[in-house]
């Protein structure tokens, strides 16, 4: 088992990616807390998870709030004994251009998707720092890489996670403190589908995204866990600072 002995925090763990990562990493045999603002979603991930026979917990989080941060990091490290891992993934995409969204859409997607990992990271370095190591790792996109049409405020905010993802993986590589990201391309999850449904034409936007990638399909998140599994475990111990693109080719296909 690649991470037995090991624990981890995966924030946005109640669905979609956070969840398939949570259970993945139990798999493996990690001790999982499920974090989540939908503290239901999460409670449900961590009873799939516990009824596997594996060990995990769950918490009520929003990754936005210092306070909670803090203090599901401390309740994590109670439960747990120690955090080797953690997983901030949480994160939302709101459609428009610059022209069209509101402040207060700018400002929500900026909090969920970068400052969280702000929060997060400064709650558990520390700690890390103590244990002398630790593995930090991000949801970016490709869409961090590339413009997307009527996604401004999502493009910026995982282009941010890549930079803060390399930035932090410099000041944390004299204490062994591994900071990585993945890049997912289109994913097939619930918030990819809402994605979708603010399209003109939902059918015609998921027929024209799934097209973009060679490998012919769309995203499983199990396809991130596997990123996210490896750059967690002792075999990518000599990697920091990266940004794994988990595309299905979308991005070698892309013209120039």
């Amino acid at each position: 088992m690649r991470l037995k002995g090991k624990s981890a925090l995966v924030t946005g763990a109640a669905s979609g990616i956070g969840k398939a990562t949570a259970q993945r990493f139990a798999e493996e045999g990690c001790t999982v807390v499920c974090a989540d603002k939908n503290g239901d979603g999460a409670q449900q991930s961590a009873k799939e998870i516990n009824a596997t026979g594996a060990k995990a917990f769950a918490v009520t989080l929003d990754v936005t709030q210092a306070d909670q941060v803090g203090a599901a990091i401390a309740k994590a490290i109670e439960q747990t004994g120690g955090l080797d891992i953690v997983v901030n993934n949480a994160g939302i995409t709101i459609v428009g251009s610059v022209e069209q969204m509101s402040e207060a859409q700018w400002d929500t997607e900026m909090d969920i998707n970068v400052k969280s990992i702000f929060l997060m990271s400064k709650a558990v370095w520390s700690h890390m720092k103590v244990r002398k190591g630790g593995v930090i790792l991000n949801t970016a996109s490709i869409a961090g890489q590339i413009g997307i049409a009527q996604d401004a405020a999502y493009c910026a905010s995982k282009a941010a996670v890549i930079m803060l993802t390399r930035c932090m993986a410099k000041d944390g590589a004299g204490d062994k403190i591994r900071v990585n990201c993945v890049c997912p391309g289109f994913i097939d999850t619930p918030m990819i589908q809402g994605y979708f449904n603010d399209q003109d034409d939902p059918a015609a936007a998921r027929q024209f995204a799934t097209g973009l990638h060679p490998l012919g399909r769309l995203g499983f998140a199990r396809d991130i866990a596997n990123g996210f599994l490896y750059l967690a475990s002792d075999d990518a111990e000599w990697v920091t600072g990266t940004a794994l693109t988990v595309d299905g080719g979308l991005m070698a296909a892309l013209p120039g």
